[in-house]
């Protein structure tokens, strides 16, 4: 089973392109100093390279 990763928006998208805002969507990921847990795949690793200058790893 794939290793769980915690996430949290750190930073507003406010002035980003409307891809990377759908990409927070996704993730699920609304305001900012939201967390979400989510499973690590391929699909969420390129997400979150795609906003990682928004985001940050939740330690455990």
């Amino acid at each position: 089973m794939s290793q769980p990763i915690k996430i949290k928006l750190v930073r507003s998208p406010i002035g980003t392109n409307q891809r990377v805002r759908q990409t927070l969507k996704g993730l699920g990921l609304g305001r900012v100093g939201s967390e979400r847990e989510l499973v690590r795949s391929p699909a969420v690793e390129g997400m979150l390279r795609r906003v990682s200058h928004l985001v940050a790893e939740v330690k455990k």
